[in-house]
């Protein structure tokens, strides 16, 4: 099947949706807002005054408690503008799921900042105009069943995600390259209720996190409802820039079952009568700048989707009419444009169909997590060679910021794992050296229980092809994924000691320079494997790339629910070979994951799922059926 869009259809569809989204868009704590296209027309960014605002508002409500909160506030890429300590704020926090698991980060200390910075960016990076994720939403949607403690279920959607946007990435930026982002996190993605994401005027422009107490740790229980303090001061921070009402994840459904924002917005203090920053820094507690991240001076943020920020619209010719977005380094050059493979197997022409075929199909993609409904889909896509070398990266105007690391690392983790070479590879990297016990974890280990548990011998060198969902399947701390009782996938950890800091393959590849970074050492190159420099993902959203047979690289997306994620790689894939006369597509049926079943389990692997109904300009079902 071969759908067409024709640029001057997506252009007009996006300035339909730019004008109806920012006509009167509030933004703030109430209703409306944008709707994905304000970005592109707004200015609003945070100003100092504004960050300071933010500060003595959280400042305020931690006294309220008794409590001594350290606080971070970054924009929307991930600049830090500001760091906030206390007096008598603790100085480190426990890594801890609190569910008696070891190994991995479970037990690590880190300094508290690294933890407020990671709430913070984990606020603006899952937000966007058309939802607003808290750390409690990322909580919710990474744990070993969705829901939470819902026996039986699959995993979250997002399992995986804590472990994107690593200090050691070769996608995010550093200090280095000014404003320009994403800007990487020390700590990745955090779960730890106590970070929201900021607005103004209907579009997100930062986040902002709270550590107040002495663990980083994650909800395990959404059954009932919280009073966190870091949580509490978070909120009170964020008065005048909350999330507008109807984008927040209370409003969002995934799976028949609604997101989780905040538990209690029950704040004690009053924010409007916070006293003056001037008043508190250097009484209350002190500016402080966190090593190679920034906190102070207090700067004011970069407005989203300008050269400034690292993300701005397209001008070459490459996407003209796609409203495509490109990533840029300081000098405006484009990052990531489209190139030929340098294994020689991908032309630059090529790359180019397969990233502009990704964004006709996100154009007509019905968003699975964005509000207003029919909102279209708003992803990052990318194409990496099978030497895991970015050929090509553009994104819609609003996809979330979290999106552009994880898209990368689909891409990679498909073109890896399809590759004959990956346990050759995986073989010849040394263990995951853990401070706390047990001392370490064998990576090769992994491919011993691969073949074992594929009853293969030959897994990981025999050339099938994997999608990314076809990994996360067995990366899951229970096979089938969810089913209580059943043994580990074998690229994860059992429970226990499988938690969301001790997931298996995918933490363990990137734990010592992962470490390295907190300890303040941060490298460029997550894994010691060069194919793998920002490690792996193990939730769905890419597939190979073959031609004649032959992997020839991957196409990787992310942004807007994951059934959507693999819609638009797959579909999109096979657009693209269908345009340029089948010259590359999917991989051939006989050489995908789902051939295989696991021996003893009587469930086969999933290669992709495509969404019912998926577009919002027609009623076709089942439109990836016979690709």
């Amino acid at each position: 099947m071969t759908l067409h869009r024709t640029a001057a259809v997506v252009a007009s569809i996006a300035l339909v949706l730019q004008v109806a989204a920012c006509g009167g868009g509030g933004g703030g704590s109430g209703s409306g807002g944008c709707a994905g296209s304000c970005a592109a027309t707004t200015t609003s960014a945070l100003t100092v005054a504004d960050v300071q605002q933010v500060i003595a508002q959280a400042v305020t409500e931690a006294q309220a408690h008794n409590a001594k909160a350290t606080i971070a506030v970054v924009d929307r890429v991930g600049n830090v503008l500001g760091v906030f300590r206390m007096n008598g704020a603790v100085a480190m926090v426990t890594i801890t799921s609190n569910s008696g698991a070891t190994g991995g980060l479970e037990g690590v200390p880190v300094p508290s900042e690294l933890g407020a910075l990671a709430k913070a960016i984990t606020g603006a990076y899952l937000s966007s105009e058309g939802n607003a994720f808290s750390t409690r939403t990322a909580s919710q949607i990474i744990q070993q069943n969705f829901d939470p403690g819902e026996e039986n279920q699959p995993s979250g959607p997002l399992s995986g995600v804590q472990f994107s946007q690593l200090s050691c990435s070769d996608v995010n930026q550093r200090a280095t390259a000014g404003t320009v982002g994403p800007k990487r996190s020390p700590l990745g993605l955090s779960a730890d209720p106590g970070g929201l994401p900021l607005y103004k005027n209907g579009t997100v422009v930062g986040g902002v996190g709270i550590v107040a107490d002495g663990t980083y740790t994650l909800d395990a229980v959404i059954t009932d409802t919280d009073t966190d303090t870091d949580e509490l001061i978070a909120v009170a921070g964020g008065t005048g820039f909350a999330a507008p009402a109807d984008r927040r994840a209370n409003q969002i459904t995934v799976d028949g079952r609604t997101l989780r924002y905040v538990d209690s917005e029950a704040i004690v203090s009053n924010p409007a009568t916070a006293p003056p920053f001037a008043s508190i820094n250097g009484i209350v507690g002190t500016l402080i700048n966190v090593a190679g991240y920034g906190g102070s001076p207090i700067v004011a943020g970069v407005v989203f989707g300008t050269p400034p920020s690292g993300y701005r619209p397209d001008t070459s010719l490459a996407f003209a009419g796609t409203g495509a977005y490109v990533l840029v380094d300081p000098a405006n050059a484009p990052r990531y444009p489209p190139v030929a493979g340098t294994d020689g197997l991908l032309t630059a022409n090529e790359v180019t169909q397969t990233l502009k075929s990704g964004l006709s199909v996100a154009g007509r993609a019905r968003a699975q997590i964005r509000r207003p409904l029919g909102s279209a889909a708003q992803v990052s896509v990318v194409v990496v060679d099978t030497k895991g070398v970015v050929l090509g990266l553009v994104r819609t105007p609003d996809a979330p910021v979290f999106g552009t690391d994880v898209a990368v690392q689909k891409a990679r983790s498909a073109a890896f794992f399809s590759s004959a070479t990956a346990a050759a590879q995986l073989n010849a990297l040394p263990p995951a050296n853990y401070p706390t016990p047990p001392a370490s974890s064998s990576i090769g280990a992994y491919v011993t229980a691969m073949r074992a548990f594929l009853g293969d011998p030959t897994a990981l060198a025999n050339g099938v092809a994997y999608s990314n969902r076809a990994i996360g399947n067995l990366a899951r701390p229970y096979f089938p994924d969810g089913i209580a009782g059943t043994a580990n996938g074998p690229l994860a950890k059992p429970l226990p000691p499988w938690s969301v800091f001790n997931d298996g393959l995918q933490l363990d590849l990137v734990f010592n320079n992962l470490v390295a970074g907190v300890g303040g050492n941060p490298v460029v190159g997550c894994t010691g494997a060069a194919t793998l420099p920002n490690g792996i993902q193990i939730f769905a959203g890419s597939v190979p790339i073959y031609r004649a047979g032959l992997l020839v690289g991957a196409v990787g997306v992310s942004g807007d629910g994951i059934d959507q994620d693999d819609m638009v790689a797959f579909l999109g894939l096979a657009n693209a070979g269908s345009a340029l006369a089948n010259a590359i597509g999917n991989a051939p049926t006989s050489k995908r994951a789902d051939n295989i079943v696991p021996a003893g389990t009587g469930t086969r692997l999933r290669y992709v799922n495509c969404p019912q109904a998926p577009f919002n300009d027609s009623a076709e079902q089942n439109v990836c059926a016979g690709l």
